[in-house]
């Protein structure tokens, strides 16, 4: 998808750093721009003004972003700065002196008017013939695409900041959000990755409002919002669910198939004592009945999660409690992190940091049981008949393909050989001959013999300008 308006339009090059909901910033600040008739650069030289969408939400991202600002200040000198940094201006200003403007995160109108005072928009007479079903500017593949439902959290969880940086949690109306996933459906996409600091939460602070679509009503709820979703015919996948008890009426969608059976939870530990540290929900027990529950209702349900090792305070005993409780709960993908200190939260002040080398050392003994429970998971698949949604074709024709079980980005592969016909953003059906702790290997399954050879990845404009994905 061309997203140029006029050769001579001016140029604004973008950098976008941290999460998806960030990534979902960036495409809507892109959006906006493109719809005042500016174009992207290719390169810092040829932009008119640099936008850097910056991630504050670890130190080790913060400076990421600060060498990012400080590069694009280097290579072009007219710098925008916004998102999750944006509230440490003075310190962003102390380093950088001369960015042009600093906006905290979705100030959408804010950046745009930083950028108008740099390079004003020019007058274009074909503006108004953009569709109003108009997709926007995506910086996903054609095939897939985030869907942001609200913005901030209600939680307070002592290790994070996004509160301070995000604000309380604050919904989209549940019509706007159904339209929006319609009309990507619409324009090809095939899988939607349903994004927010807390999904589960979705319409808590509008009173689950109810909106209209396709000639109904709808509540702004969890359940009523996977009901809507559902009814497009395409993945929905489910992103950062906390393991409330009404997480529980989604199941049977995924059951029936109206949304994919997958859960991304995070749950971040599993001993109380760490829970309560964290301030976090810490019944581990009914989190693993409820996890059994779910698979009752829907056997290949997939769920991931991430944990963060070495908290303060956290002993060999929460350590080893934590472990036991990932044998118990099986969980299909798992990532951690050893715990790093965030300015602003109030973690930082606990009592008891666990030495840096112990941190390591767990996050290293908590991924090896991980490990193996992923390669004896995927082990029990060969053999099965899976349907994948391809991403890429390798120049030598193996197909990079992900099952219902598998994200981008964060989950794994299967990798297919010997399909004739694959084309990137399809469906296919594999069948699963072999697998290791992280992917699956697949050959074909049924008649998908087309008239073409697999083709390369294309390489359309999809705005990876000055990329930092």
């Amino acid at each position: 998808m061309s997203t140029s308006l006029k050769t001579d339009a001016p140029k604004v090059g973008f950098v976008s750093l941290g999460c998806p909901k960030a990534l979902v910033d960036s495409e809507r600040i892109l959006t906006k721009l493109r719809h005042e008739g500016y174009d992207t650069a290719a390169s810092y030289a040829g932009a008119d003004v640099v936008v850097v969408n910056t991630c504050g939400f670890l130190d080790s991202a913060k400076e990421e972003s600060l060498n990012a600002i400080g590069e694009a200040l280097a290579e072009n000198g007219k710098v925008v700065v916004t998102g999750c940094m944006g509230s440490e201006a003075d310190m962003i200003r102390a380093r950088f002196p001369n960015v042009a403007a600093i906006t905290g995160a979705h100030q959408y109108d804010a950046v745009m008017d930083a950028v108008h005072n740099i390079v004003p928009p020019r007058p274009d007479p074909f503006r108004e013939l953009i569709p109003a079903n108009d997709p926007g500017v995506r910086l996903t593949p054609k095939h897939y695409a985030y869907l942001k439902i609200s913005e901030g959290c209600n939680h307070r969880c002592s290790f994070c900041i996004i509160p301070q940086l995000r604000g309380d949690l604050a919904s989209r109306p549940i019509g706007d959000v159904l339209r929006e996933a319609e009309i990507l459906a619409q324009s090809g996409v095939k899988e939607l990755l349903v994004v927010s600091q807390d999904t589960s939460a979705y319409g808590l602070d509008i009173k689950y409002a109810q909106g209209e679509w396709r000639g109904q009503t709808w509540d702004a709820s969890f359940e009523d919002l996977a009901r809507g979703l559902g009814e497009l015919g395409i993945w929905v996948r489910m992103h950062y669910v906390y393991p409330y008890p009404h997480v529980n009426s989604v199941i049977p969608l995924m059951a029936e198939g109206k949304i994919l059976p997958y859960l991304d939870i995070p749950f971040q530990h599993a001993s109380p004592k760490v829970l309560k540290a964290m301030k976090r929900p810490g019944n581990q027990d009914r989190t693993l009945e409820r996890i059994r529950s779910w698979r009752e209702i829907a056997p290949d349900i997939t769920i991931r999660s991430t944990f963060v090792v070495g908290f303060p305070g956290e002993t060999e005993a929460d350590f080893n409690f934590l472990l036991d409780w990932l044998e118990e709960a099986q969980l299909d993908r798992v990532g951690a992190f050893a715990y790093e200190n965030v300015d602003g939260a109030p973690a930082k002040d606990l009592p008891d940091h666990v030495p840096e080398e112990v941190k390591q050392d767990r996050l290293a003994r908590f991924m090896s049981v991980a490990a193996r429970i992923s390669a004896q998971k995927l082990q029990a698949k060969v053999g099965q008949v899976v349907d994948v949604l391809v991403d890429n074709i390798r120049a030598d024709g193996t197909g990079v393909a992900r099952t219902k079980g598998d994200a981008p980005e964060i989950d794994g592969h299967i990798f297919l050989k010997g399909f004739t016909g694959l084309k990137v953003g399809e469906f296919a059906r594999a069948k699963v001959i072999r697998a290791d702790a992280f992917d699956l290997y697949g050959e074909p399954e049924g008649l998908i013999k087309l008239d073409r050879l697999p083709t390369a990845r294309p390489k359309g404009k999809v705005h990876r300008i000055i990329s930092r994905f």
